[in-house]
């Protein structure tokens, strides 16, 4: 029996209980909360129910709890329900009720987990987006991390997820790249306000290669073929390095495809002709302080040109147009301001601000020795996505990357992320996952085969309950994290289960040794297991890491 099963329970048993007596059993919520207590000794699970409602109905919260742990204590599943405190009724499942958690993990395999609380809703999931103008720095690592396994528990949700890279291929920061290149090319110091680094010495001899008399060209077409030719080529490392960091892209949306279509003036027609802008010192405003904005924003400048917003806007009004439902930016830790921004731009528009979803990211540092990483081999003046992996490798990076929330800063340990040591959480949760294969491997050289018939109420230790009910946790923590955008909590929960699953075995020996026999027990123990590491095969694929079956 799953929490939520139980939940559903403890609800119809409410239920019956107020409408036996006349009450209005609609005040009870949807669900019921059914956690576990943190003293085992309380029974495996606690609601407080009786407490949330019995006011509302005439009831004593204590005279309620005892009608419900009387009607509860009937149930199929249920071996005890007890009153405790003021109205607090633990529950204490059968084993055999137990057990059918396991033979629900073994037959939905990669599906255990899953749900539909989402189901059908289009989502655009907008992240990364780094400029084009050098490898991908720690911030957006971060992104590339969280991002996709946002998508990933999004679609195990049952959402429909278009993953979206912004390419901003236009603006100021285009042109000071292409003069970084331009000035390497010729053998000068980077401009004071560009790029510099072994990386844009690199990109511009390939520019060269290509086009040998690029130098020579008027300004103007020099300037121009740089431009194609060296944003190209550093968009097309910046998609690799993803592609080996396990993060891949629907859509790849050039935000200069806005200017050179119309799409941008479109858009502030339109909001000219509703109302939307007004014009003051020679410039176009979006009357954004209407929609929640802290001040209004200039969308054409006082010379004529856009603003930075003014592309913003028309690639809001392109995602609603291609049908999503909600879109979500995530955004890097300068950007707070997007919040009120986006929202105001979708509410200008006409549709509701809810349509737009941000999400903003602190900022990742490494730690080495006790000191601060703070140069790049490549880059020079950032450390890079290639120097992490290289580093750590792309499972360590990914896993420590998803495991904290991205509301904190974060300080990387490399030193830590290399040892092959329960203290690494990302070595920890995969050798519980390869230690798990391993049992697998060697009940199968003993001949011993999985059974098709398993007496799983035979798993009566408190270990193999403990371990059974962190499994039956893993739906509601997939749930939870898609809905909170957190994909931390489902590492944080594969750590949970890697305790409860390491405290079981050291009690509960699985394999007969020497001339034994295989018992009912070793099958039910056997299950046990091949549940508890398709949970980590599930919650690691989620976070883009790998299970390894050998470590």
């Amino acid at each position: 029996m799953t929490p939520s099963a139980l939940a559903d329970l403890v609800r119809s048993s409410a239920v019956e209980v107020l409408s036996a007596r006349g009450l209005d059993h609609g005040v009870l919520p949807d669900p019921v909360t059914v956690e576990r207590p943190r003293n085992p000794e309380h029974g495996d699970y606690a609601t407080n129910v009786a407490l949330q409602v019995a006011k509302k109905v005439g009831l004593k919260p204590r005279e309620l709890a005892e009608a419900l742990a009387e009607t509860l204590a009937k149930a199929d599943g249920v071996e005890a329900a007890e009153v405790a405190g003021p109205g607090f009724l633990n529950l204490r499942l059968a084993a055999d009720a137990q057990g059918e958690l396991v033979s629900r993990v073994l037959s939905e395999g990669d599906a255990y987990g899953r749900g539909d609380s989402l189901a059908g809703v289009k989502i655009n999931l907008e992240f990364v987006s780094a400029n084009p103008t050098g490898p991908i720095h720690l911030g957006g690592t971060r992104w590339a991390a969280v991002g996709d396994a946002l998508g990933r528990l999004l679609s195990a949700q049952g959402a429909d997820v278009t993953r979206e890279y912004y390419f901003n291929d236009a603006g100021a920061q285009i042109d000071r790249f292409v003069r970084s290149m331009i000035a390497a090319a010729k053998g000068e110091p980077a401009p004071e306000d560009g790029y510099a680094g072994a990386y844009i010495n690199d990109i511009a001899a390939e520019v060269i290669r290509k086009e040998p008399s690029a130098l020579s060209l008027p300004e103007d077409e020099r300037h121009e073929l740089f431009r194609r030719i060296g944003v190209g080529l550093m968009f097309d490392e910046i998609k690799k390095s993803l592609h080996e960091f396990g993060t891949d892209f629907d859509v790849y949306f050039h935000e200069d495809s806005l200017h050179s279509s119309g799409e941008v003036e479109k858009v502030v027609e339109e909001l000219k002709e509703s109302g939307s802008l007004y014009h003051a010192d020679n410039a176009w405003w979006l009357r954004s302080t209407e929609h929640g904005d802290d001040k209004d924003r200039v969308v054409i400048k006082s010379d004529g040109n856009p603003a930075y917003i003014a592309g913003d806007l028309a690639y809001l009004r392109d995602k609603i147009g291609r049908g999503f439902e909600l879109c979500i930016y995530m955004l890097g830790a300068d950007h707070h301001g997007y919040i009120a921004r986006l929202k105001a731009a979708a509410a200008a528009m006409g549709h509701s601000p809810d349509v737009v979803e941000v999400l903003i990211g602190q900022m990742v540092n490494l730690v080495s020795g006790g000191k601060p990483v703070r140069m790049s081999k490549r880059a020079g003046t950032v450390v890079t996505m290639e120097d992490l992996v290289e580093a750590v490798g792309v499972d360590a990076a990914r896993y420590e990357l998803t495991r904290y929330s991205v509301d904190s800063s974060l300080d990387v340990d490399l030193d830590l992320l290399r040892k092959h040591s329960n203290e690494n959480p990302v070595y920890y949760v995969q050798y519980a996952h390869a230690r798990l294969a391993s049992l697998q491997r060697n009940a199968a050289e003993l001949g011993i085969e999985r059974a098709a018939d398993v007496d799983l109420g035979l798993l009566t230790h408190p270990r193999e309950g403990d371990l059974i009910r962190t499994i039956g946790e893993f739906p509601s923590v997939l749930k939870k994290a898609a809905e909170l955008r957190e994909p931390h909590r489902v590492a944080r929960y594969l750590e949970s289960l890697a305790s409860a699953y390491h405290k079981f075995y050291d009690v509960a020996r699985v394999l007969p040794q020497g001339d034994e026999e295989a018992t009912p027990l070793t099958h039910a123990r056997l299950a046990l297991c091949e549940a508890a590491r398709q949970v980590f095969a599930n919650g690691l694929s989620l976070l883009g890491v790998s299970a390894p079956e050998r470590m």
